[in-house]
This record gives C-alpha cells, structure tokens and sequence, in this order.
C-alpha cells in the first residue's frame, strides 16, 4: 500500500541483519522487544513481518560474504520479502524427513520437490530452501541436506493459492512448487550436505522470537480482560471484585510475567554467544502456553460477548493457537528440553 511507510517496515523486519549489509545490528533481545509489541497489535502483522528474520538468519548464521552482500544487502536497500522453505506436506515436526530433492548437474543444483505453510510465500524476493542432497535414505542427517537461497522468480517456482487459516489471517501463508529449479552453487547457505546442521542452528535464535510474539498477545489478552473486567458489572459491583474473576486476571497476569523471563532468559543466553537451546524451548512453549491460556480466559471473563466478534478477544483465541504448533510443536519442545535437561545428570 502507499500508505505504508516503508522505512518504518523494513526496520522491525530486518533487525538482526548487521551493519556491513545495511541493517541495525540489533541484539535478540531488541528485536523481541520490538516484536513483542508488534505482537500485542496483531500477531498475524508480526509474523508477516517476522518471518524476514526468519528467512534471513540461515544466510546471518552460515552463509558467504558473497551470499550475505547479495541477498541481505538487498532487503535493506528496498521493500522487499523473503519466505522460509523447509515446512512440507509430509514433513513438519520431523525436518529430517524433508523429500524436496537437489541434485549436483555441473556447477548447478537442479531442485524438485514441494513446500507447504510458507508464510509471506506469495509476496517473496526469494526464498530459504531445505533439501535433501543425499538421496539414499540411510545416509546421517548431518550430511544428507543442502540449503540455498533461491531467487523467487527462478523458471520453475510455482506459487500457490493463499490458504485461509483459523487465525493469523494478515499473515500471508501458502504452499510453493520446486520443478527443475537451477541454482547455482554460490547459492549454497553454509556448506554443501550441511543444511540440517544450519536449519537446527536457526532454531536458537528464531523460537525466542516466536515467544516474543506469543508474550504480546498473551499481554493483550490480559490487558483487554482487565478493562473490561472493570467495566462490566453484575450484582451491584464490577466483574473484577468477584473473587472468581480476580483469581483468573491473577493467574493471566503470573503466566506472562513468567512467560517473559522465559523468552528474555533464552535472549540473554544468545546475545552472550552461550548456547541457548534449552532456554529457547522452554522461553517458545511457556509463551504459546501463555498466550492460549490468556486469551482463552479473556474470552471467559467477556462472557457471552468474548464469543462475538464485535469484541477483541475471539481473534486473540483464533491467532494464539499456531503458537503451539510453528516453529517446532508444544511436544517437540517438551522432547527438547527434556533431553537437554538430562544431559547434566548423564
């Protein structure tokens, strides 16, 4: 839109992209702080605008001077979009089983394959894309992947149509076709049978920005049920004065509280160069756990209105629940932090 500002835009997007490419140079923690309030407006905004960050740490975290000059050097430059490509019909959760293909043919790589749940997909500059370059199914996920940064309008990328989900609806989400894609092997982000190595390493640093998100709608959620808990009155006196009401902003107000140390605890860890995989699992479910309890208890405390849409907290109960589920589920994370606690007792 010509409304939009696009310096205002580009900066919350392109946060962590450092200096020497054009961008702020920002700590994680800045840019959960910015994406927690973007988040508190509208999560489905914030994941649009998030999910270049997304995209682009990947390219920060492994890729070439050359790749980094070409690719994040534009996204500040201009307006512009990229998309994360490693979600497929058949591969969530388990990123291992991905079946987009790559494959050496001279001093190219020929892509085929398909990727699903793509957000910002139908308005990306280019896309991150995971693959598996090792076609024999018993070779180690250590070095049987490949990731690239591929151009979005390379003959062979295929769009599809937008999909209209349960809630996050700014967020433009849709599935991608790879058909005989050529790319060239400057494209490779970090180094060539490496790519899980390089998409695990991602996980550190963009669940902590998934909590921020999920720490401003679950903000949000008790901000609105508070107002209205004031407003509303039965029996003579405000909703908030009855005890039942009062214990349920109380709990609401504990789990954010506790749910933002989370988030900044796995920050913190980062920002420090310590490895933060624990903090950020656990950071990235208290938070999705936060958000749905909160905007599940805001609908209750509106009563039969929080069920209208003519009120603000049924969308915040639409668009909390993909917190559990992007960017690695409530139960991946439990899988995680389990097994990176035990490894102090082993």
């Amino acid at each position: 839109s010509s409304g939009i500002n696009a310096e205002w835009l580009l900066r919350p997007g392109n946060t962590t992209i450092a200096p020497d490419y054009g961008g702020l140079g920002l700590s994680l923690f800045d840019c959960c702080v910015v994406l927690q309030e973007l988040g508190y407006g509208c999560t489905g905004i914030a994941t649009a605008i998030a999910s270049n960050s997304l995209a682009e740490s990947p390219v920060i975290i492994a890729g070439s001077h050359e790749l980094k000059q070409k690719y994040l050097g534009r996204m500040t430059e201009e307006l512009l979009i990229a998309a994360y490509g490693v979600t497929e019909p058949s591969a969530g959760s388990d990123v291992a089983s991905t079946r987009t293909s790559s494959r050496k043919v001279g001093d190219d790589y020929i892509i085929n394959g398909s990727k699903m749940w793509i957000t910002n997909c139908g308005h990306a500059n280019w896309f991150f894309v995971f693959t598996r370059s090792d076609p024999d199914p018993k070779a180690p996920a250590g070095k049987a992947f490949t990731a690239f940064v591929v151009d979005a309008d390379s003959p062979g990328v295929t769009i599809g149509r937008k999909e209209w989900n349960m809630g996050q609806r700014a967020s433009d989400t849709r599935g991608v076709t790879f058909e005989d894609v050529v790319v060239p092997a400057s494209n490779i982000v970090g180094e060539p049978g490496r790519g899980f190595k390089v998409a695990m390493a991602c996980f550190d640093k963009t669940r902590p920005t998934v909590g921020a998100m999920s720490l401003g709608l679950a903000r949000r959620a008790l901000d609105e049920a508070s107002k209205y808990s004031t407003e509303r009155k039965t029996m003579g006196k405000p909703i908030f004065l009855h005890q039942g009401v009062g214990f349920m902003l109380a709990e609401m107000a504990m789990r954010y509280e506790l749910a933002q140390l989370g988030v900044w605890k796995s920050c913190a860890e980062y920002d420090e160069g310590r490895r933060n995989t624990y903090y950020a699992s656990i950071g990235k479910l208290y938070g999705a756990i936060a958000a749905n309890k909160n905007a599940s208890d805001a609908v209750q405390v509106f009563g039969g209105n929080g069920y209208n849409k003519d009120y603000p907290v049924e969308k915040l109960m639409r668009d909390a629940k993909i917190f559990q589920i992007y960017e690695g589920t409530d139960q991946i994370q439990k899988l995680i932090i389990g097994r990176e606690h035990i490894q102090k007792f082993l």
